[in-house]
């Protein structure tokens, strides 16, 4: 029989296109694979409702909410609410509907192959977590944590559910957009359970959790339809899996801006032109449904002298990304 892998995520209406993105990208490369959706707005719910995703529930916050959360939800902002919220959502999705794993996923990571092979790695342990793996110059490991929440595996058995609700807890109590304490929103909670608890795996596979702040550690290429890695410091090659395009804004005028981090054109030709594509497909897709509304979370950006300084300093850096969505497309 084949194997079910459980997947769920969360987004509002600026995060839409991206989501989608996400889910197209699974059902692409995942055999067997169902995806929980937390839509974070009524509008957000609604359209994603009647685009009828063959593989997808979708959550609304009316199921979802409990009277803890709402009470929190007053409390803290957009973001630091559903930072609080993630594991909430992985033990909804487990609880409710019976599941016998859950991996969560940020809805910025795009697959670029099948990332079963990811939690099969995790054997018999109970949850699987993901380092930032940073380049020097971009280390934040010290305010933002050693591992990275945007791709996370739960199994229904003692051991998982007891990390989980560790967790759930830890984050209703303190999930802040600061550090403080040793503490960093619902991110540097994780540093310590390869100590803390037994039963955590901390994934190997380089070919997850590549993301903007240690691409500069790899050489991509395409070979045979297939995106391969080769690590710098020693040659290792892997089969890439997923991206985590974070950071990445639209913008104005039709341009993107993807992200501060040092790209070379390899990198953007290969991984971020694909990813356009597909939020520019996935963008005329929703159209036919809300034709007047940005599920993009468009960014409006000023001309004025502060702005060109910025771009001009970026220039010099060597981090100035920004883009023409369709020059992009057509690299």
């Amino acid at each position: 029989m084949l194997k079910k892998y459980n997947y769920c995520t969360l987004f509002d209406s600026n995060y839409l296109t991206r989501g989608l993105a996400m889910y197209e990208s699974l059902n692409k490369y995942s055999d067997n694979f169902h995806l929980y959706i937390f839509a974070f707005d009524d509008r957000s719910c609604e359209l994603l409702k009647r685009l009828g995703l063959k593989y997808a529930t979708i959550v609304s916050l009316l199921e979802f909410e409990d009277e803890e959360l709402l009470k929190i939800k007053k409390e803290r902002t957009a973001g630091e609410y559903c930072w609080t919220c993630t594991p909430s959502v992985i033990k909804y999705s487990i609880e409710r509907y019976n599941l016998d794993n859950c991996t969560y996923l940020d809805a910025d990571l795009y697959f670029f192959s099948n990332p079963s092979v990811l939690i099969d790695e995790m054997k018999d342990k109970s949850v699987l977590i993901t380092e930032h793996r940073y380049t020097p110059a971009y280390d934040q490991s010290t305010s933002s944590g050693k591992y990275c929440v945007q791709f996370m595996t739960f199994k229904n058995n003692p051991d998982g559910m007891k990390v989980l609700d560790w967790w759930q807890q830890a984050c209703n109590e303190w999930c802040y957009d600061r550090f403080e304490d040793g503490k960093f929103g619902d991110q540097k909670y994780l540093d310590d359970w390869m100590s803390r608890f037994d039963c955590v795996h901390e994934l190997q596979n380089l070919g997850g959790g590549v993301a903007p702040w240690n691409i500069q550690q790899y050489n991509f290429k395409t070979e045979n339809g297939k995106v391969v890695g080769t690590e710098k410091a020693n040659n290792n090659r892997f089969e890439l899996v997923f991206y985590h395009f974070h950071a990445l804004k639209l913008l104005n005028y039709n341009k993107v801006e993807l992200g501060v981090y040092t790209l070379d054109k390899q990198d953007v030709n290969i991984l971020y032109k694909e990813y356009i594509s597909e939020l520019s497909n996935v963008s005329l897709d929703v159209k036919r449904f809300e034709p007047n509304f940005d599920y993009n979370g468009t960014v409006n950006v000023s001309s004025n002298w502060r702005s060109m300084l910025t771009r001009f300093k970026r220039h010099i850096k060597g981090n100035y990304n920004v883009y023409d969505v369709e020059k992009l497309k057509g690299l």
